[in-house]
């Protein structure tokens, strides 16, 4: 089987094609742009392997796309290619519209043609995959979950982006039986996660001594998937889900801002003390503009119907990520001292 991922050197990205390549023994075609958030280091551990290839391109050129697809002739597609950060998008929004907007639209014109151009029995068995968040839906209350059926409400120039493509992929599998699927995902956290979201921030924070933002209160919700569950669970939906349908996929792990801070912080008082302790430098700030409320997703539809489960609880999981970034300067220190230095983001609501 012939995959090509989009944004496959990017964090969800990266975890993906290395599931793939190492563990469903897939030939792999990585197309990344490499922005300031896709890496090569993070497919370092596939460097070599004679069943991956990489390919530096931006899904908006779809005239390299179109040759991409036909040189690498591909059975499925993955669609990750993304920029993904609510802050960034804050601050400026076109590169938003650009890539998460225009560049679906272009990937997925391209995929339609090539699709078209397909034998009987390779176009009944193509799948166009696209990966989206459960941000598109919005802010939850205290009570509820995010289903399939739940109506589109986003809040930020990020989720707008997000909602759009998802609107695209499902017209063009509804106008032109583009054989496509989406999946919206819950917060993704582990190995290889870039140094701008919540918990490497902190993580990378405290190991340097430095202040834990918190926006607000603390008290905003997130239900947080380990990424390689999300892995495994994208492969399974691509494989085994129904055409035109969406899957949410999410870990059941809910946990406030807060709280996600202070377990970091526990789990470093134990294995690299200091002295104070790091709850000491928790710093309370002004909350992000729009900041939704509360996200929790409600994964039956994949358990029920695909038989997925996520392997980590959010205590296993986030023991796993802090000891991954103590043991693995090497890919974490480059991006922290040259790409982004952990700065605030986001400030700038309104500002084109």
């Amino acid at each position: 089987m012939r995959i090509l991922v989009t944004g496959g050197a990017g964090f969800i990205g990266s975890a993906l094609v290395r599931h793939l390549v190492n563990d469903a023994g897939a030939e792999v075609l990585t197309l990344d742009k490499l922005t300031y958030a896709g890496t090569l280091t993070s497919l370092r551990t596939i460097e070599g392997a004679a069943n991956h290839r990489f390919v530096q391109a931006d899904i908006c050129d779809g005239r390299t796309v179109s040759a991409v697809l036909a040189e690498f002739q591909p059975d499925r597609i993955y669609h990750l290619a993304a920029e993904s950060h609510v802050d960034r998008s804050l601050d400026g929004p076109a590169d938003f519209i650009a890539t998460n907007i225009v560049g679906t639209y272009t990937l997925l014109d391209c995929a339609r043609q090539y699709w078209l151009g397909l034998d009987g029995a390779r176009r009944d068995g193509f799948r166009f995959l696209h990966v989206s968040t459960d941000e598109v839906y919005g802010s939850l209350g205290a009570d509820g979950l995010f289903t399939e059926a739940t109506a589109y409400d986003p809040s930020s120039p990020y989720s707008a982006s997000k909602a759009a493509s998802d609107h695209l992929v499902t017209a063009w599998q509804r106008s032109y039986g583009l054989p496509a699927l989406i999946s919206n995902c819950s917060n993704n956290y582990g190995p290889y996660h870039f140094p701008e979201k919540l918990i490497p921030l902190i993580i990378l924070n405290a190991l340097h001594g430095e202040p834990l933002p918190i926006y607000g209160d603390g008290a905003n919700v997130r239900d947080w998937l380990y990424v390689d569950d999300h892995a495994r669970a994208l492969h399974l939906i691509a494989s085994r889900g129904r055409l035109g349908e969406k899957y949410n996929v999410g870990g059941r792990n809910e946990r406030r801002n807060i709280d996600v801070v202070t377990a970091i912080c526990r789990i470093l008082d134990r294995v690299r003390p200091r002295a104070g302790g790091y709850e000491t430098l928790i710093t309370y700030v002004a909350d992000r503009p729009g900041h939704d409320f509360r996200y929790a997703i409600d994964a039956s539809r994949l358990e029920r119907e695909l038989g997925w489960k996520a392997h980590e609880t959010f205590e296993s999981g986030i023991e796993k990520t802090v000891l991954w970034y103590l043991e693995n300067e090497w890919w974490w220190r480059p991006l922290r001292d040259t790409v982004y230095t952990g700065t605030r983001l986001g400030t700038a609501a309104g500002v084109a």
